[in-house]
């Protein structure tokens, strides 16, 4: 499992703000996600609608999940699979091991899976001398740099195309060392070369599940490679890693929420690739995998059900939140610490790791609420992530100079007139200091505002000697 390093968010910010290379990465493909959405939307006139009844769908699963997981085991069974119910991180990776051993594999392949990266199952894997191989494009770099991925759909969000071409050369020493990449089919290409060999050497496949259906008891991919097909057909053993919130009841439900996914995820109407699987190989099929076994995981999951962050559990993993949001744009995945980066894993993250470790997160967050705006599930993260940063303050976990700003805050709150006294004051002071200039480059307990930007001096009344104003005008409606 991957050592958190949440706890020094702003140390990991600090660091992505000062580097070039991501910046430069950051501002390539951040805004072509936010386009790509808003013309697949606005393609759609009932996405409204839909988002609306993907939520409704969600809801009523999450409140009746454990009438849909027996449904939908009775239902794998029947086809031939097995479930395994792993209720910690490491349970799920002992069931994992334990069917490769029992296949005698080798060499896995695995298709892209965030729950893979929460539980650490490739090195879980090489420490018991098993090789794990990355198959989708963007996590076969980052495995090949050690890295995590900085993006729950795009894992090598943070590279640039120089970067891309620095580790192939690095990583695949047999190809001609004056080999050019001109473009990224070049890369494409290349990669297709070196997989194909391992797609046919794996003795297991591993996947992950956008959704799994209860009543055919089949698990549902995406993908626009198509690599998350032959990890799970070419293998004699295929194994899915699902979390318990992937679950709806029926098909007719899983083609409602499909069409919301990709239109948020990546502006396409559906993904190159959808695959439902139900099962092992039957008789008569013509491929597909001896094995099939679905390894259930809940590591907390189960914890927030009938919680105030029950909510969260809708989430269907499309990232619209992060590519939408201004600071996640500002430090990329990385500097959130954990396997879930941006507004879903402020939320997410202190849900599973603790609020003691992720406490940063929640506060990482401008508030401007186009995370919700745009989530095709409707999760009100800035909602959730308030509840975080109470429980925070409740367990005094926030500096001592900040629960005293609160305090000193919440003195004058509680007295108005004294409030807008003091506030009054402020403003004249600093208005007077900074009338020369406009600006300040530093002010006293406020250096976490001007160590990157100055601060504005204030010009004209407060918000409230201003509002009192237009109201005895008769302004006011």
């Amino acid at each position: 499992m991957h050592v958190a390093t949440s706890p020094a968010f702003k140390e990991n910010a600090h660091r992505a703000i000062q580097d070039a290379g991501l910046q430069k990465a950051l501002a390539r493909s951040g805004p072509s996600f936010i386009a790509r959405r808003r013309d697949a939307v606005a393609a759609l006139p009932e996405f409204e609608e839909l988002r609306d009844i993907a939520r409704d769908i969600k809801n009523h699963t999450l409140a009746n999940l454990d009438f849909y997981l027996e449904e939908w085991e009775a239902n794998v069974i029947k086809a031939g699979g097995k479930v395994h119910w792993c209720a910690t991180a490491e349970e799920a990776r002992d069931a994992v091991l334990a069917i490769c051993r029992a296949a005698n594999a080798r060499t896995v392949t695995k298709g892209k899976s965030m729950i893979s990266e929460e539980l650490g199952i490739n090195d879980h894997l090489e420490r018991h001398d098993i090789t794990p191989v990355e198959t989708d494009l963007g996590e076969y770099i980052i495995q090949l740099r050690h890295e995590l991925p900085s993006h729950i759909i795009a894992p090598a969000f943070h590279l640039n195309k120089e970067d891309w071409e620095e580790s192939f050369r690095k990583s695949h020493t047999d190809l001609p060392a004056d080999r050019v990449f001109r473009e990224r089919r070049d890369i494409l290409t290349e990669a297709r070369a070196k997989l194909r060999e391992r797609f046919l050497a794996a003795d297991v496949g591993i996947t992950g599940a956008n959704f799994l259906i209860a009543e055919t008891g089949s698990s549902v991919i995406v993908t626009n490679e198509g690599n998350g097909d032959l990890t799970q057909t070419l293998p004699r053993v295929h194994i899915v890693l699902a979390s318990i919130e992937k679950m709806v009841p029926t098909i007719e439900d899983c083609t409602s929420l499909l069409r919301v996914l990709a239109r948020s995820a990546t502006g396409q109407d559906f993904s190159v690739y959808t695959t439902f699987s139900t099962g092992a190989r039957r008789p008569g099929d013509l491929d597909g995998p001896d094995e099939c076994h679905v390894v259930l995981v809940d590591n907390g999951r189960s914890a927030m059900l009938g919680t105030d962050f029950q909510e969260m559990l809708r989430c269907i993993r499309c990232a619209a939140c992060m590519n939408h949001c201004p600071v996640y744009g500002a430090v990329g995945g990385h500097a959130y610490g954990w396997v879930y980066p941006g507004p879903m894993g402020s939320v997410l993250t202190p849900s599973l790791i603790g609020v003691q470790q992720a406490g940063h997160l929640p506060n990482a967050s401008t508030f401007c609420g186009k995370c919700e705006s745009v989530c095709p599930v409707k999760i009100p993260l800035p909602k959730l992530m308030r509840h975080w940063r109470e429980r925070e303050f409740e367990r005094h976990l926030t500096p001592a100079f900040v629960r005293t700003n609160l305090a000193l805050w919440g003195f004058f709150a509680r007295r108005p007139a004294l409030y807008r006294l003091a506030t009054r004051a402020a403003a004249w002071t600093l208005g007077r200091l900074g009338r020369r200039h406009g600006r300040f480059h530093r002010l006293p307990f406020a250096s976490g505002w001007t160590g990157e930007r100055d601060f504005p001096a204030p010009e004209g009344d407060t918000f409230f000697a201003r509002y009192a104003r237009e109201q005895r005008a008769g302004r006011m409606r």
